[in-house]
């Protein structure tokens, strides 16, 4: 009886050390690609909603899915083609120009005060440096771009394959991820109905209507003939992301055209800008009326320490990790979403 136990305690202890290997060795095989799985992940949640209501129209799961890869990939393709010559120029350009700028003077005319007690140069060198050091990142990013795009490539292919399977086999999916988890039916349906909603939250609310906010921002910039409209437009979106919002990029490009005499397209962009501020109000409300809301904290906190981590998909799986954590312990305690970090659609 002894050498029975012996041998089956021997046997578990050898599957689950094998088990820890191949895990190890797993981890260590996607990591490379971890992100793009991810970012395949992301795009199946964002595009699933289009996809169900095509393949509702059509009764057809090979039509549903063949005719949203083919829209990403037509959209990816002529943004690349078209966009990346003038984002790679509009950025050298900003550049060279940042270079030539008087910080010093700048400062002086915005703040008159500050030069008395010579914090304008101060002032202005501190900005200079970093103004400078951003762009040369920038720049330096621009160009690895260029240089690596065969393993961009590759990675473009991760995406596409994880958002077409995980489109065509969601339920499946679902299903086994379920089947996995050590809790009762009740417990498994409250943790996918909370993870859902918080994931649109995070996707729609902070993701979908940022971008939205540094559009109408760029537009602005675009039909007042602000130079570098791209780039700039670019950052828009960026800050819109993040929770400081498109304003920190189109105030001082009207400062800018205020300094250079410009007032009438300064008013515009100024008009612009409201715009792209007020309408968070009108857009959250539409895209995530049903879905749990974050709190800023837990977002912003979620979005710089993902960022980070990560690198630039850090600003979604940053905020997503945390609220899944506060789910999984609100759960635990055996509570409803009621904290101030979290709230249930029912407190919307």
């Amino acid at each position: 009886m002894a050498a029975i136990m012996d041998n089956e305690y021997f046997r578990k202890i050898t599957t689950t050390a094998i088990l820890i290997i191949l895990v190890v060795l797993s981890f260590l095989i996607l990591k490379p690609i971890l992100l793009s799985i991810i970012m395949g992940l992301i795009m199946a949640v964002v595009f699933s909603p289009a996809y169900d209501w095509i393949l509702k129209k059509t009764k057809m799961k090979s039509v549903a899915l063949i005719s949203i890869c083919l829209f990403l990939m037509t959209l990816i393709i002529l943004l690349f083609w078209f966009l990346m010559p003038i984002f790679v120029k509009q950025s050298f350009e900003i550049y060279v120009a940042a270079q030539q700028i008087d910080f010093v003077q700048v400062f002086t005319k915005i703040f008159p005060s500050l030069s008395a007690a010579d914090l304008s140069s101060q002032f202005g060198s501190i900005f200079s440096g970093f103004v400078t050091s951003s762009l040369n990142s920038l720049v330096t990013s621009v160009s690895g771009l260029l240089l690596n795009f065969p393993v961009i490539f590759l990675h473009m292919i991760v995406v596409f394959a994880t958002f077409f399977f995980v489109l065509k086999d969601k339920e499946e999916i679902l299903e086994y991820l379920k089947s996995l988890l050590p809790f009762s039916k009740d417990v498994e349906r409250r943790l996918f109905q909370s993870s859902t909603n918080i994931t649109r939250s995070v996707i729609y609310g902070q993701i979908v209507i940022g971008f939205i906010q540094g559009l109408i921002a760029g537009l602005g910039f675009l039909f007042f003939g602000v130079p570098n409209t791209l780039f700039l437009t670019l950052l828009a979106i960026l800050a819109g992301i993040l929770i400081i919002g498109p304003t920190i990029i189109w105030i001082p490009v009207v400062i800018y055209l205020l300094l250079a005499g410009n007032g009438f397209a300064a008013a515009g962009v100024t008009f612009f800008g409201i715009i792209s501020a007020v309408i968070d109000n009108f857009l959250r409300p539409f895209f995530i009326s049903k879905s749990s809301k974050m709190h800023p904290l837990l977002s912003l906190t979620g979005m710089i320490g993902g960022f980070l981590f990560f690198g630039i998909l850090g600003f979604i799986i940053g905020p997503l990790v945390l609220a899944y954590v506060i789910i999984i312990l609100e759960i635990y305690r055996g509570k409803e979403l009621q904290g101030f970090l979290l709230k249930s659609p029912e407190q919307n």
